[in-house]
């Protein structure tokens, strides 16, 4: 089994990192499943608005709700997130090389969200790379018990992990 994780650095790093790890494995026919994050910028006065990019070429799901200025409520749209959830369960059966998931959040510290899908694909052998922040890092830790790898947060270490699953020896992207 294959798990690794990158920290996120601050906000939105790792969702850039991810998805462009993403693209160039796309670009190199690696057959993937998942999702990655899309930060855009809200309405004045209003956080960013976050959407998952399905992979490997699926629409797009908004997981941010609106709720005006200066709130500083949580902002996820948990609908949104299962429906990204239900896109990706089935994906797994098509044994892509590689589940991506933008981020193991607090749903997936409450057993919610994506957590089932990545046991799921652990259990079919299908290895998986995600992004944690440093408040769930001890609940990804408690989840993932010794299979966890951390890996440095630069697109080499993502490469050269990849290519070290595989058996490569070298990077495919």
């Amino acid at each position: 089994m294959h798990l690794a994780y990158v920290l996120n650095p601050e906000r939105g790093a790792a969702d850039l990192l991810l998805a462009g790890f993403a693209d160039r494995l796309l670009a190199a026919g690696v057959v993937l499943a998942g999702v990655v994050q899309h930060n855009s910028d809200g309405a004045e006065g209003c956080a960013c608005d976050m959407d998952l990019r399905l992979l490997p070429g699926g629409g797009v799901i908004r997981i941010s709700q609106s709720l005006g200025a200066g709130s500083r409520g949580c902002r996820l749209d948990t609908s949104a997130l299962e429906t990204a959830v239900g896109a990706v369960q089935p994906l797994l059966d098509r044994a892509p090389e590689l589940l991506m998931i933008n981020k193991f959040g607090k749903h997936e510290a409450e057993g919610r969200g994506f957590r089932p899908v990545i046991g799921e694909a652990l259990a079919r052998g299908i290895p998986v790379l995600l992004g944690v922040n440093d408040g769930n890092l001890p609940a990804f830790l408690a989840f993932a018990g010794d299979l966890a790898e951390a890996l440095e947060h630069d697109p080499a270490a993502l490469d050269a992990w990849f290519a070290r699953i595989r058996g490569d020896g070298a990077s495919s992207a």
